[in-house]
């Protein structure tokens, strides 16, 4: 849908300083060149050679990794606007989107701020006083704590009152940082303080309000659009139940639960929210929705920016929210009323994360990941759309947000947009670090998911079925044989067959008049057991035998292998396309993977998963294993990050369960807990440590094995001396 402006047009900038970074930043940039605006990117060393930065017709460096020293800077930003010659700055999300200091210092030095004025977003910023007034515009609110700055003991009084279970929230900000549902009231101590560490470390303001909590509620928001002169409209609503940790991972429009009459009043009760501040701009008001009672529905916050989201409403309205956010910043009128908006078809997005799920005590811990992208493939076709900040190379660490790329998928109906999404997400290729690809396909293609059958925790009870018990059999062997091509002569390019190669160099196993021996491949994938590969043949016509299948189920394998247990399997290598192929016939099914070599080992990937497997080296795990053994209860980081908390000393007694340290990465915080009681003999970290992943932490020995060395003396003298005796 193209607007058409009943006044002339205010001037547009000429220059727009996007002050974000990743996929938001290369989304906005987009847009500025499709309307002939030129951008600015702006970078800190870590990406100085980001999507982002290639695709702006400038870029400026603001300084170190660290957020506080670039992309948090005020004064870089601005200085960087300076220089650039920018008229306008557009904030993105995340960082300063809704910083109200920000927008003021954007005003003050002479540019316009590309979002709403500084007082709405310090009034819907501030949790407690939007709630305030919004209630007070006759929108209904969520039953919860009143007034700010409550203490400790206040938030947990408030807490009793309201009753058990409750939701602990940052006042100063979203995203789903700090946010901690309580059930247990023994937990209140706990569980604030660690809300309060997380809203300060992600908002540097640690105030907290209390929330009754709705079980089974249904997470909707209704995007705004607010003009300079008055006129505020909504576009319909976005359903964005499908959450993990609080945080959005499928979001879609419009809501399966909404019939035409709710959604006509959920807008406008966003209508008079966004009224009640002031508000000019695109905003999105959220509401909680019981879904056995949809009219129901309650107030939660305001989003003062662009959400994540917003893709799969430009979608079903044909409106490019960031061209309207810079023609009413530019000062222009908003064209269309409220009826003159219309939904067309529906449309479902998927957030790529950088994360690595585990699955521990029946359920799923999803963990930051960072590593350099070896292979990059990002789907197109009908009605699919990619917003992504990826480039084969692109160094993804833990210092910022773990989202890389959403992908999007449009269709006539639900079931249409649902199975375009699926069949995207299954040619999403990213090698090189764990991503919740493949997660995201199994999530997308639930019973639950496909019916419109959505709650807020869905997702934490669905998990640990969506994620993979094992490795396929078909991974390991296509890594050993790619192993094997890569020891012939000439590597992967001669596993053809084509030219001559001395038949004594290649790993086949040849023998002169005698039976082929099988070469040995050990192979291992982190969280799996190792698995020996052996081989005989070369890799492009082979016998493949798994002689310790990953299945937990298998009986110990025999030594040798015997010949009615091998695989028949071929693996050839095309030479097409801009991502490396590996077609793996594996037992007459075939197999196509996706690889990129890295050290000692492969990526390889198919269906949105990636897997990478690597040489195992028996001698060194037995190492290895007899100094885990030594120490029992070692506790090792399950992601690169920094230690924030150290909550034991070396000698102190603790318990199973208990926290010892809290690793945050990405903005999230993993609590590392006490395996069983005992006593901490090993602590190698303090606040402020970074760390690498399964870098060991602490070791807490069991009770049963702290023995006094003196008993231990006595015992070996006793058994020389019964020893003599005999």
């Amino acid at each position: 849908m193209e607007l058409k402006s009943e006044s002339p047009m205010s001037p547009m900038f000429e220059t727009v300083l996007v002050a974000n970074r990743g996929e938001i930043a290369v989304r906005v940039i987009r847009s500025l060149r499709r309307l002939g605006v030129r951008s600015v990117a702006v970078f800190s060393d870590a990406d100085a050679d980001a999507l982002h930065v290639r695709e702006a017709d400038t870029a400026v460096r603001l300084g170190p990794a660290s957020p506080a020293e670039s992309y948090l800077s005020v004064k870089r930003l601005l200085d960087a606007a300076d220089r650039a010659g920018a008229q306008a700055v557009h904030p993105g999300y995340g960082f300063l989107a809704e910083n109200a200091a920000f927008a003021r210092a954007c005003t003050g030095a002479g540019l316009t701020f590309i979002g709403p004025p500084a007082a709405a977003i310090e009034l819907m910023g501030d949790k407690i006083r939007a709630k305030e007034s919004v209630r007070a515009a006759g929108v209904p609110v969520v039953p919860g704590s009143t007034g700010s700055a409550l203490t400790d003991a206040e938030l947990a009084e408030a807490a009793r009152e309201i009753g058990m279970p409750v939701l602990l929230k940052p006042s100063a900000g979203g995203g789903g940082k700090g946010m901690r549902l309580v059930r247990d009231e023994a937990r209140l101590a706990d569980e604030i303080a660690a809300a309060r560490r997380e809203a300060r470390g992600a908002f540097g303001d640690d105030t907290l309000l209390v929330e009754r909590w709705i079980d089974g509620p249904r997470h909707i928001e209704i995007q705004v659009l607010a003009d300079g002169y008055g006129h505020v409209i909504h576009l319909g609503e976005r359903e964005c139940s499908l959450q993990r940790r609080h945080q959005k991972i499928i979001e879609e429009a419009p809501s399966p639960l909404l019939d035409p009459g709710t959604r006509a009043l959920m807008g406008e009760a966003a209508v008079q929210a966004a009224r009640s501040c002031g508000y000019v701009g695109a905003g999105t008001v959220e509401f909680i929705v019981p879904g056995a009672d949809p009219a129901a529905y309650c107030f939660m916050e305001m989003n003062t920016r662009l959400q994540v989201e917003h893709p799969v409403t430009e979608l079903i309205t044909g409106l490019d929210l960031v061209e309207w956010q810079l023609r009413i910043a530019a000062g222009e009128r908003l064209p269309l009323a409220q009826d003159d908006i219309s939904l067309t078809g529906h449309a479902v997005e998927a957030r790529i994360c950088a994360e690595t799920a585990r699955v521990s005590g029946g359920r799923v811990d999803f963990l930051p990941s960072a590593g350099t992208v070896l292979a990059l493939s990002e789907p197109d076709g009908e009605g699919v759309r990619v917003d992504s900040g990826l480039a084969v190379g692109t160094e993804i660490g833990t210092v910022y947000d773990p989202m890389l790329a959403k992908v999007v998928a449009h269709g006539p109906d639900r079931p249409t947009a649902l199975r375009r999404l699926r069949a995207a997400l299954a040619r999403t290729t990213t090698l090189g670090l764990d991503t919740n690809t493949g997660f995201l396909r199994r999530l997308a293609a639930h019973p639950a998911v496909a019916s419109g059958d959505l709650d807020t925790g869905l997702v934490d009870r669905e998990a640990p079925g969506l994620v993979p018990a094992a490795v396929p059999d078909e991974v390991y062997a296509a890594a050993a044989l790619l192993r094997q091509a890569a020891l012939e002569p000439g590597g992967p390019s001669t596993v053809d067959g084509s030219g001559w190669v001395d038949p004594f160099s290649v790993p086949t196993g040849w023998r002169l008049g005698g039976q082929p021996a099988w070469t040995v491949h050990a192979l291992r994938m982190p969280g799996h057991a190792p698995v020996t590969v052996r081989v005989r043949g070369r890799a492009h016509d082979a016998e493949v035998w798994l002689a310790c299948p990953d299945t937990p189920e298998a009986p110990e394998a025999p030594e040798t292998p015997a010949d009615d247990m091998a695989v028949r399997a071929r693996l050839t290598l095309p030479r097409d396309g801009s991502v490396s192929r590996a077609v793996l016939d594996w037992g007459g099914l075939t197999h196509t993977f996706a690889y990129a070599a890295q050290g000692a080992g492969h990526w390889l990937g198919r269906d949105g998963d990636a897997w990478h497997v690597v040489d195992h080296d028996p001698v060194e795990a037995a190492l290895r294993g007899g100094a885990a053994g030594a120490h029992a209860g070692e506790l090792t980081a399950p992601m690169p990050g920094t230690v924030t908390v150290v909550k034991a000393a070396v000698g102190d007694e603790v318990t199973a369960g208990q926290g010892l340290v809290v690793v945050e990465a990405m903005k999230m915080e993993h609590v590392i807990s006490a395996p069983h009681d005992g006593t901490v003999t090993e602590l190698d970290v303090t606040p402020g440590s970074t760390v690498a992943m399964d870098q060991l932490l602490a070791v807490v020995a069991p009770h049963e094995t702290v023995v006094d060395p003196r008993e231990t003396e006595q015992r070996e003298t006793e058994e020389r001396k019964t020893e003599e005796r005999e």
